[in-house]
């Protein structure tokens, strides 16, 4: 059991993880994938189970036309976990403690796919 919510654990494939993130997407995977086994962690990915869908509601004296087979397919998506149970992303990534495949830290920014580089700042406490 989770002390909190960023330090969550779960079998996946029969095997005891550090959950690093949930539902994301085939490319995401990809992405996280490549700087956790870089980083030297043992990843494993499991497919998430589909989003509970629920029927559309149907009112008495009105049709409703829309068939539960008429929704469109959930996307595909995994849950992601490290074999280290001790793995916490959000400590390693505000300790500096992952390194991108060209040697920079990675930063929060980089992690979230909001920038292609990772850009080495001083941290506040440095400068």
């Amino acid at each position: 059991m989770a002390i909190n919510q960023n330090h969550t654990a779960e079998e996946l494939n029969g095997i005891k993880c550090a959950i690093v993130e949930k539902n994301v997407a085939k490319d995401r995977l990809a992405f996280l994938e490549k700087i956790l086994i870089h980083n030297g962690l043992q990843v494993v990915a499991a497919p998430s189970p589909p989003p509970k869908t629920t029927a559309p509601s149907v009112q008495p004296g009105v049709s409703n036309e829309m068939a539960a087979s008429d929704l469109p397919p959930a996307k595909e998506t995994f849950t992601l976990g490290v074999t280290d149970l001790t793995f916490n992303p959000v400590n390693a990534i505000f300790g500096r403690l992952l390194k991108t495949i060209d040697g920079h830290t990675v930063t929060l920014s980089y992690w979230q796919q909001k920038e292609n580089e990772s850009r080495d700042e001083i941290p506040y406490y440095e400068a």
